[in-house]
């Protein structure tokens, strides 16, 4: 499903296709509304200085616990970010809500935000529980694509397409981490 929404709102900014003039509309009714520190604030979330070190904490302490091998899937999910990513923008060649700069499809920021935290979570998951890690990142993420979106930093389809895209990716990085815990399973059983 997750690709499905990505290749549907990639189709549709490639083709200016009707979908466009709706993101435009709730783009207009939203944008610098709300509190504009606050929504600076999350937009930061998804910037590599915020999000970085968040999972390289989370990774190192997965590391401590030894978790070597769900550290190295982590981190090589979010080396995927930047070399899908920077092509798309490229690509796409969308221009922002506010200016005629472009390179804002899809959002960096959410796809930063989404997949460090979502990681670290996925990465954690076995030592913290589902009930602290998963919706923490949920969180971490939604607020930075809100932000994002009220500061006018980017379209919403900007958004939910680079939540979509970095949702396949934390599909793939949860059933690399199942077999590794499986694997590891049977290893301890032999």
């Amino acid at each position: 499903m997750y690709a499905a929404v990505f290749v549907l709102i990639t189709w549709q900014v490639l083709a200016d296709g009707p979908l466009l003039r709706v993101d435009e509309r709730l783009d207009r009714s939203v944008v610098r509304h709300g509190p504009q520190g606050i929504a600076e604030v999350l937009t930061d979330l998804g910037s590599m200085p915020v999000a970085l070190p968040v999972l390289a904490l989370a990774l190192a302490w997965a590391l401590w616990r030894g978790a070597r091998a769900s550290v190295l899937a982590g981190a090589l999910t979010m080396a995927v970010v930047p070399a899908l990513v920077v092509p798309l923008k490229l690509w796409t060649d969308r221009a922002g809500p506010l200016t005629d700069a472009t390179g804002y499809y899809p959002s960096g920021h959410t796809a930063t935000a989404m997949v460090a935290y979502g990681t670290a979570a996925l990465v954690l998951l076995p030592f913290t529980g589902r009930r602290i890690t998963v919706p923490f990142a949920a969180v971490l993420t939604a607020a930075t694509a809100v932000g994002l979106v009220l500061r006018g930093y980017h379209w919403p389809l900007d958004v939910v397409a680079s939540g979509a895209l970095c949702g396949v990716l934390l599909l793939v990085l949860g059933a690399v981490l199942r077999w590794l815990a499986r694997r590891a399973g049977d290893a301890e059983a032999s």
